[in-house]
């Protein structure tokens, strides 16, 4: 298993910020990873709703089929997916008030056989993937 995580302190409040972060339109704005969403965002986003996205991590393509395990309008997102090579994929975004700011949260994990054989290597880049999603995320919603 490899986890990851970043987190940023966002001068905007907590709605602002969800409102961007679910916006699916305009998720490659600031998703590093994220390529397209071949079908599109979530028709609706609830708990269950499954969606198909296409990634690039380590300079890999990707496609990963979601399902949103857990949300709190403007407090948590938390979605699990399957990837290539049997790879499970889970991102948790969570969202905290600090004053007028937002403190917002990403943990990620993937598990599988084929996580074991380069975890250092992909810890790295998605640490470094979320980090710079985060840099984005603020520019677009301060």
């Amino acid at each position: 298993m490899a986890e990851v995580s970043a987190e940023a302190r966002i001068e905007a409040p907590a709605e602002k910020v969800w409102a961007r972060l679910t916006d699916f339109a305009s998720y490659g704005e600031w998703n590093a990873t994220h390529t397209d969403f071949p079908d599109g965002g979530p028709a609706a986003l609830e708990t269950g709703a499954t969606f198909a996205e296409n990634m690039r991590l380590m300079g890999f393509p990707a496609e990963v089929t979601w399902t949103v395990e857990e949300l709190e309008t403007a407090r948590v997102l938390a979605i699990r997916g399957k990837g290539p090579m049997g790879v499970i994929v889970g991102t948790r975004y969570s969202l905290a008030a600090d004053g007028p700011a937002t403190v917002v949260r990403i943990d990620g994990e993937f598990t599988g056989a084929a996580v074991s054989l380069m975890a250092g290597r992909l810890r790295d880049s998605a640490t470094a993937a979320l980090t710079e999603s985060l840099h984005r995320l603020a520019d677009l919603v301060a």
